[in-house]
C-alpha cells in the first residue's frame, strides 16, 4: 500500500502539468452503447466490501447532476462517456436534469467542485486529477458524488467514504482484448500500440496490448511482433523505462501522425491508439495509407471517428464502461440504495469489454469466437494480464 501511495502521490504531481485523456479519434466521437457491447450487460456488484448505503434525497423529483471535466463532454472518452450515463439516468427519471461544467485548468478542478457544489444533488468527476476531492466530499455527507478513473484521497491518502462511488478500471483486460484482435487480423503480422504519457492507466492498456499478442502467439498458431520504436519508449511514474510508442502528450496530433507514420512505414498494419487527442494524428495517418492499414479504439466505441472515404478504419474498440456503471450508480443515488466505495472494476464487473456489435467492427467470425473464449478466461481470472503494477509481464503472466 505504501507503494501504491507513493505512486499515487507521484500521478498526483504529473497531472497538473498535463491534462489527461485516455483515448480519443476524431472530432466527432461516438459514446459506448451498452447493448452492442461484449461484457458490458448490467453490471455486478463490486467484490470489496461497501459502506453503509447513504439515504436518498427529499423528495420524488429526479436529482440534478452536474459533471465537471477539463476536457468536455464531447471529447469522445472520460467526458463524454460519462455524460452519456448521466443522460441514460436522466431520460428515465422525471424531474431528473444535468449541467455539464468545464474548467480548463487542471489544478483547479478540486475548488471549482466545492465552488459548485450547492447547485447539485449529484457531482460527476472524470479523470484522475480529481483524487483530492477527498475533504469537499467528506464536508458534504448530503451530496453524492461519482468518481471515474481514480479513488478519493486525503493528504495523500487514499480513503472511502459513505456518499462516494469511485471507479478505476483493469485497462489490461481492454488492452489484452485489443491484442488478441490485432493478432489474429494482422496481415503483415507487425502491430503496435501508441499511448500519450505512461502513466499506469496508459501502460496497463500498453502491457496488456503485448499479452494479448503473446496469448495469441502461445495459443493460436500466430506469429505475430509487436513494434516499439526506440526514439519513443515510455517512462513510468517510477522512473522505470516501459518501452512502447509513447507520444509524451495527450494534445499533439502532429506527433501523434508522425509516430503513425513510423510504424506504418517499419510494416505496421493494425495500431491500437491510446493517446488522447494525439490520437487523431494516428487516425490522420492510418487514413492517409493504404487499404489494409487499421486502427483499433478505445474507451469508448470509436466505429464512427473511423470513416475515411469509402471504408472506415477502426478494426474494433477495447473499452472501459464507463456509461453504463454511472447511470447505475446515479439510479441507485435516486432510489435510496447508493453504496459508497472504491470500485476496481474488469470483466468481473462489466467493466471492461470490446465492441463486438454486428456494423460496429470488422472482426473475422473466427476471431470473434477467439476473443469470446478468452474473454471468459479474463473474466473468471484464469487470464491476468500484465500490467503496470500487478507484478507480471507480457511475455509471463496467469494463463499463458
Amino acid at each position: 500500500m505504501k507503494r501504491f501511495k507513493t505512486i499515487l502521490a507521484l500521478m498526483l504531481a504529473l497531472v497538473m502539468v498535463f491534462s489527461v485523456v485516455a483515448c480519443n479519434g476524431d472530432d466527432e466521437p461516438t459514446v459506448t452503447d451498452p447493448d452492442r457491447t461484449e461484457g458490458v450487460d448490467e453490471p455486478s456488484e463490486p467484490v470489496d466490501e461497501p459502506t453503509d448505503p447513504v439515504d436518498e434525497p427529499d423528495g420524488e423529483e429526479g436529482l440534478h447532476v452536474g459533471i465537471l471535466t477539463t476536457s468536455g463532454v464531447d471529447d469522445g472518452s472520460f467526458g463524454q462517456a460519462c455524460y452519456e450515463g448521466i443522460l441514460e439516468y436522466v431520460d428515465a427519471n422525471e424531474g431528473a436534469s444535468v449541467n455539464d461544467v468545464k474548467e480548463d485548468d487542471i489544478g483547479r478542478v478540486v475548488q471549482a467542485t466545492a465552488d459548485i457544489l450547492a447547485d447539485y444533488d449529484a457531482m460527476v468527476m472524470p479523470g484522475f486529477q480529481f483524487a483530492p476531492v477527498g475533504p469537499v466530499v467528506a464536508d458534504n455527507p448530503d451530496k453524492f458524488f461519482i468518481l471515474v478513473d481514480s479513488f478519493p484521497t486525503i493528504e495523500d491518502e487514499e480513503v472511502e467514504l459513505d456518499n462516494i462511488f469511485a471507479m478505476m478500471f483493469k485497462e489490461e483486460e481492454s488492452g489484452f482484448f485489443a491484442g488478441i484482435a490485432a493478432a489474429m487480423q494482422t496481415e503483415s503480422n507487425k502491430v503496435a500500440v501508441v499511448n500519450g504519457i505512461a502513466f499506469p492507466s496508459n501502460v496497463n492498456y500498453q502491457f496488456g496490448f503485448m499479452s494479448g499478442v503473446e496469448y495469441a502467439n502461445a495459443h493460436y498458431g500466430t506469429s505475430v511482433e509487436v513494434v516499439e520504436l526506440p526514439a519513443y519508449a515510455g517512462v513510468d511514474v517510477t522512473g522505470a523505462d516501459v518501452g512502447g510508442n509513447y507520444a509524451g502528450d495527450f494534445a499533439d496530433q502532429a506527433r501523434g501522425k508522425l509516430i503513425g507514420e513510423a510504424l506504418l512505414a517499419e510494416g505496421v498494419d493494425i495500431i491500437f491508439v491510446a493517446a488522447g487527442d494525439t490520437g487523431n494524428g494516428v487516425f490522420a495517418a492510418v487514413k492517409e495509407a493504404d487499404e489494409g492499414n487499421y486502427v483499433i479504439g478505445c474507451d469508448v466505441d470509436q466505429y464512427d471517428d473511423g470513416e475515411a472515404g469509402g471504408r472506415n478504419i477502426i478494426l474494433t474498440s477495447a473499452l472501459k464502461n464507463m456509461t453504463a456503471v454511472v447511470a447505475e450508480q446515479l439510479q441507485k443515488a435516486h432510489d435510496g440504495t447508493f453504496v459508497g466505495q472504491n470500485a476496481l472494476l474488469g470483466a468481473a464487473e462489466g467493466g471492461t469489454g470490446y465492441v463486438s456489435a454486428d456494423g460496429r467492427h470488422q472482426l473475422t467470425d473466427d476471431t470473434l469466437e477467439k476473443l469470446a473464449e478468452v474473454y471468459t478466461l479474463v473474466e473468471d481470472g484464469t487470464i491476468v494480464p500484465a500490467s503496470n503494477f500487478n507484478g507480471h509481464t507480457p511475455d509471463n503472466f496467469p494463463g499463458l
